[in-house]
C-alpha cells in the first residue's frame, strides 16, 4: 500500500538538503500566528520544554486514561526499585551495584536510574496525595544525586572519558539532560548554576566533536549518533534559551534527512536512508532494525519536540519519515517481526523481533498525529495491521510516551481497516545494503549478502560472538500464522552452529571467538592502531566488508534475482597481504558464485564453484529450522522415480517434506542437480550466552532440521541446484519432476533459470565476456529479468550488482521488438537478429532499469 503524498526531500541530495538548512543556522522560523503576535525565544523554548516532558512524562489528559495506568505503575515500580538501591548504596555507589570511578557502564547506568526516579516523581495529572512517596523529597535526593555525580565523577575531565565514548558523548548526556529538564523548578530554586555547568562539562566530553560542538565531519557524528546528540543539544538549547543552539543543531539534524547519494557523500558519511529503502549504519553495516530504529525513534520525538514551536515550517519532514516507514520498515516486518537480516550483532539478543518493532509502531503512532487525510488513514491501518497479525501481545507499557499509548489505544478502539503498508505479494531489492526481501501470501524470504560496499556481519562488546558467516547467503523463511519465536530470534542462533545457518556454504573448522582469541573484547594493540572504537578495530574486527564486488538483485514488480560471489573479509585479505600484526587471527571464506530467483511458490537457488579451499571440507546448507524438543516434526519424501524416500536408504531423493502438524507449517525441497543432499535431525541443549557474554546462562533445547551438501576436504568443486518451496504439500512437491522449474545454466560464469508457467526467464552473469540464456544475450556482469505476458508483450528488468558499470547492455533473440515504455537511461534499438538493450548502470548503485516490449507494430 502506498502513501498518497510522497516525500519531496527524500528525492533531495544530501548536498541541496544541507544548503537549505543553513539558514536555520541563523534564524528560527517565528511561531505561526499574526504578524502582530510574534514569538520570543522564550516562548519558543518553553514550548519545547513542554514538549519534551509531554513525550516522556505524559500529560495530565493522558495520564488520566485508564490504558495508560500500566506504564504510570511501571515508571513507578521502577523508581522505588531506584530509590532502594539509592538507600543501600555503598561509599563510591550512589546505586548499591554499580560501584564508581573506573566503569563507564555502571556511570550511565547510574544516570539512568536518576532519569527514572526523576520520571516518577514528575508525572503529571497524578497529584501528590496517589504518588507512593513524597514526590518533592524525591526530586530533591535526584538533584542532589546530580550534584553528586558531578562533582565525584564526571566533572573532573581529566578523570573522565574512559572506556566507550558512546556513554560519554550519548549516553550520560542524554539521561542527564533530560533529568535537568524535569526538575529545572527545583534545580532553580536549590542550585541555579547546575544546569549550565552539567552543559558545560558534557559540552567538554563531545570530544569527537569540534570545539564543544558536532563535527560533520567526525565517523562518530553520523546516522542514528547524530539524531541523539542533536536531539540532546536542541534540548539544552531550550534549557539554557539559547536559541543559536538549537538552531545549530537542528541544522545538523536535518542533514539525517537527507537520501544518501554514496558517489557524492556529504562530509564522507554514507550512514542513513537510501534511495531504494537501505539503511547503514557503522558505513557499511544494513541495519534498520536497531539503529534505525533508534533513528526513527529519535526523529519522530524531534517532531513532537517541535511542534508548535515554527522551527520547521512545514510537513516536508514529516513526509520523508513516512517514506521511512513505508519503504524502508514496513517491508522488513514480517507479522509483526522485525528481521534477522538488519539488526547486526543485536540478534544475539533476547527479546528482540517482536519487541523491536515496538519501537517501530510507538513511532508510527507519533507520526499518524502529525498527518491528515488518506496519509494518517495509512499509518493508522498499519498499526493496526501489526497488531492483529502479530503472535506476540504489544505491550504499549514499552511505549517511551504515555501520551502516545493513549493514541495507540484510540486508533485500535476507532473502527478502520488494518493493511500492511506492503503488499502480500512484492519483492524488495534492498541493493545498497546487500539485502533481498521476498514476500508472498503465507511466508517471506529475507536474504543477507555482502561485498565490498557491505559488512559480512557485526561483532562488538561481546555480542554476536560467532557471526562469520551471517552476511554469506544466509537466509530466512519466515511462515505465517507462525510465532517466529519458535523459529528464529536468538534460540535459532543458539541452537544452530554458525556454519549451518540456512543459505551458508562455509568450511568445516573450527573458530574462536574474539574474547577467546583476545581474552579482551576487541583486538588491542594500540601501537598498531587498533583501540576498541578505533577505524583498523571497525575495519578488520567488528564489522569487516567483503572483497568481491558482486552482490546484487534486479526487480520485475513482485518478482527479483539475488545474486553474489562469495569471498573472504577484508580481515583475511589484510592479514595475507602482510599489513595486520602476526598475532592477529583471521579465517579464510570457502569458495562460491550463487543465485537465487524469487518466483511465487518458489524459492529457485543455484550454487556453482562451491570449494573449501586449502583443502577443507565445505558443507553448504540448504535450510536448517529448529523446533520444540516435542514437536511432531515428519521427513517425507519421494525419489525420482515416484517411489518413497527412506532415510536409512541410499538413493537420493527428488523432494523432501519437512513438516511440523503441531504448528501447521511445512516446507518442501526440491533438488534438480546436484550431490545427494544430507539430512539430519537431532536434539541439541545450548546456553544463549554462547553467542552474547552479557545473556543469561539459559539452556535452550530444540530440535534442530538441518539439510545440507556436504564436500569431503580436497574434493572438487561442485554445482547444485535446489528449490525451496514453502507451506508445500507431497503431491506439489511431486509434480515438480514435470516442470516448471528448468536451470538453463549454472556455472561460475553464468546462472539462469526459466519458470515456465509464469513466464518468466532470470539470469546473473558474473564475467565480462558473452552470455547466453534462453533468448537473452548478456553482456559483462548484470542481473536480468525477461517476462513473456499472454498479450505478447515482454517487460525486462536489468541491474548492475557491481555497481562499476557505466552501462549493461542486453539483446533480446527473435522478431524486432519495440518499445511500449522504459525507464530513463534505458534505449531500445534494433540489430541483427534481435533488440537491444543499452542500460545506463552509471551511478545508479544497483537500482532496477525497466522497459517493457511489443511484438505489435
Amino acid at each position: 500500500m502506498e502513501l498518497s503524498r510522497r516525500s519531496a526531500l527524500s528525492v533531495i541530495p544530501a548536498a541541496a538538503l544541507w544548503a537549505a538548512s543553513q539558514g536555520l543556522r541563523a534564524e528560527a522560523s517565528p511561531l505561526p500566528g499574526p504578524p502582530a503576535t510574534p514569538a520570543t525565544p522564550e516562548e519558543i523554548a518553553a514550548v519545547l520544554l513542554r514538549n519534551t516532558v509531554a513525550i516522556f512524562a505524559g500529560t495530565a489528559e493522558s495520564n488520566s486514561r485508564p490504558e495508560v495506568a500500566p506504564k504510570l505503575a511501571s515508571l513507578r515500580a521502577t523508581a522505588d526499585a531506584r530509590l532502594a538501591a539509592m538507600d543501600a548504596a555503598g561509599e563510591d555507589e550512589l546505586f548499591a551495584g554499580l560501584p564508581l570511578g573506573t566503569s563507564d557502564p555502571n556511570l550511565s547506568t547510574s544516570y539512568q536510574y536518576l532519569y527514572e526516579t526523576a520520571l516518577a516523581a514528575c508525572l503529571p495529572g497524578t497529584g501528590e496525595a496517589s504518588a507512593p512517596h513524597d514526590t518533592a523529597a524525591v526530586r530533591r535526593r535526584v538533584v542532589d544525586g546530580l550534584v553528586r555525580l558531578h562533582d565525584g565523577w564526571f566533572g573532573d575531565q581529566s578523570k573522565g572519558y574512559y572506556g566507550n565514548w558512546f556513554h560519554w558523548e550519548i549516553g550520560i548526556p542524554s539521561y542527564a539532560t533530560r533529568t535537568l529538564i524535569l526538575l529545572r523548578d527545583e534545580i532553580a530554586a536549590r542550585r541555579p548554576d547546575l544546569t549550565a555547568t552539567y552543559i558545560a562539562s558534557m559540552d567538554a566530553y563531545l570530544r569527537n566533536g569540534k570545539d564543544g560542538d558536532v563535527d560533520l565531519d567526525s565517523r562518530f557524528h553520523t546516522g542514528a549518533n547524530l539524531a541523539d546528540i542533536t536531539t540532546n543539544r536542541i534540548l539544552q538549547g531550550a534549557l539554557l534559551g539559547d536559541d543559536t543552539r538549537i538552531t545549530k543543531a537542528l541544522a545538523d539534524q536535518l542533514t539525517v534527512f537527507a537520501t544518501v547519494d554514496p558517489y557524492r557523500p556529504q562530509h564522507g558519511v554514507t550512514d542513513g536512508f537510501y534511495a531504494d529503502g537501505s539503511f547503514v549504519q557503522h558505513a557499511s553495516v544494513a541495519y534498520t532494525g536497531s539503529y534505525g530504529k533508534g533513528l526513527l525513534t529519535r526523529i519522530v520525538q524531534t517532531v513532537k519536540i517541535l511542534d508548535g514551536t515554527g522551527y520547521v515550517p512545514d510537513g516536508t519532514l514529516v513526509d520523508v519519515v513516512r517514506g521511512w516507514v513505508a519503504d524502508g520498515f514496513a517491508p522488513l516486518i514480517h507479522e509483526g517481526w522485525m528481521m534477522e537480516i538488519v539488526k547486526g550483532r543485536a540478534v544475539s539478543r533476547p527479546g528482540t523481533g517482536y519487541a523491536d518493532v515496538t519501537a517501530v509502531v510507538e513511532a508510527v503512532v507519533d507520526l499518524s498525529s502529525h498527518t491528515a487525510g488518506s496519509d494518517t488513514e495509512a499509518l493508522e491501518s498499519y498499526v493496526r495491521h501489526v497488531r492483529q497479525t502479530s503472535k506476540a501481545d504489544l505491550d504499549p507499557t514499552s511505549f517511551v510516551s504515555p501520551v502516545s499509548i493513549a493514541r495507540y489505544a484510540d486508533i485500535l478502539n476507532t473502527p478502520g481497516p488494518a493493511r500492511d503498508l506492503a503488499a502480500a505479494s512484492s519483492h524488495a531489492a534492498f541493493n545498497a545494503m546487500d539485502r533481498t526481501v521476498h514476500r508472498r501470501p503465507g511466508y517471506t524470504f529475507a536474504l543477507a549478502r555482502s561485498s565490498t560496499r557491505v559488512s559480512m556481519y557485526e561483532y562488538m562488546s561481546g555480542e554476536n560472538l560467532m557471526p562469520w558467516f551471517q552476511g554469506s547467503g544466509t537466509h530466512y523463511l519466515y511462515l505465517s500464522g507462525l510465532d517466529q519465536r519458535e523459529a528464529f530470534g536468538i534460540d535459532y542462533f543458539t541452537a544452530v552452529p554458525p556454519h549451518r545457518l540456512a543459505g551458508v556454504t562455509a568450511p568445516v573448522e573450527t573458530r574462536r571467538t574474539v574474547p577467546e582469541l583476545y581474552g579482551t573484547l576487541w583486538y588491542d594493540n594500540p601501537e598498531r592502531g587498533f583501540t576498541s572504537s578505533s577505524e583498523a578495530q571497525n575495519t578488520y574486527v567488528y564489522f569487516p566488508r567483503a572483497t568481491h564486488p558482486f552482490s546484487g538483485g534486479v526487480r520485475l514488480g513482485a518478482y527479483g534475482t539475488a545474486g553474489l560471489v562469495q569471498s573472504d573479509d577484508a580481515a583475511y585479505a589484510a592479514h595475507q597481504a602482510g599489513t595486520l600484526p602476526g598475532d592477529f587471527v583471521a579465517y579464510r571464506a570457502a569458495g562460491a558464485t550463487k543465485s537465487w530467483f524469487m518466483f511465487d511458490d518458489e524459492i529457485l537457488v543455484l550454487s556453482a564453484g562451491v570449494t573449501g579451499l586449502a583443502g577443507r571440507a565445505v558443507t553448504t546448507t540448504v535450510d536448517s529450522r529448529i523446533a520444540d524438543p516435542s514437536a511432531p516434526v515428519v521427513l517425507t519424501g519421494g525419489l525420482r522415480d515416484g517411489s518413497p524416500w527412506r532415510r536409512t536408504g541410499s538413493a537420493p531423493p527428488a523432494w523432501l517434506r519437512y513438516a511440523d502438524d503441531s504448528r501447521r507449517t511445512a516446507v518442501g525441497y526440491v533438488f534438480l542437480s546436484g550431490p545427494p543432499p544430507v539430512v539430519a535431525l537431532d536434539t541439541v541443549t545450548r546456553s544463549r550466552r554462547l553467542v552474547r557474554l552479557a545473556n543469561a546462562d539459559t539452556a535452550v533445547t530444540k530440535q534442530v532440521f538441518t539439510l545440507s551438501y556436504e564436500q569431503s576436504a580436497g574434493e572438487r568443486s561442485a554445482a547444485m541446484a535446489h528449490a525451496l518451496v514453502p507451506n508445500a504439500s507431497a503431491r506439489q512437491l511431486a509434480s515438480y519432476a514435470h516442470g516448471p522449474l528448468s536451470v538453463l545454466s549454472n556455472t561460475i560464469r553464468l546462472q539462469a533459470a526459466a519458470h515456465t508457467h509464469l513466464g518468466i526467464t532470470a539470469a546473473n552473469a558474473f564475467t565480462p565476456g558473452t552470455h547466453r540464456a534462453g533468448r537473452l544475450s548478456i553482456d559483462g556482469p548484470a542481473c536480468v529479468l525477461l517476462r513473456r505476458s499472454p498479450d505478447g508483450t515482454y517487460t525486462v528488468a536489468v541491474s548492475d550488482p557491481t555497481t562499476e558499470r557505466r552501462t549493461v547492455s542486453v539483446t533480446l533473440h527473435g522478431r524486432p521488438l519495440r518499445p511500449v515504455s522504459a525507464d530513463a537511461g534505458v534505449r531500445v534499438r534494433h540489430v541483427p537478429g534481435g533488440t537491444r538493450l543499452d542500460v545506463t548502470t552509471h551511478h545508479a548503485y544497483g537500482r532496477s532499469f525497466t522497459v517493457t516490449l511489443t511484438e505489435r507494430p
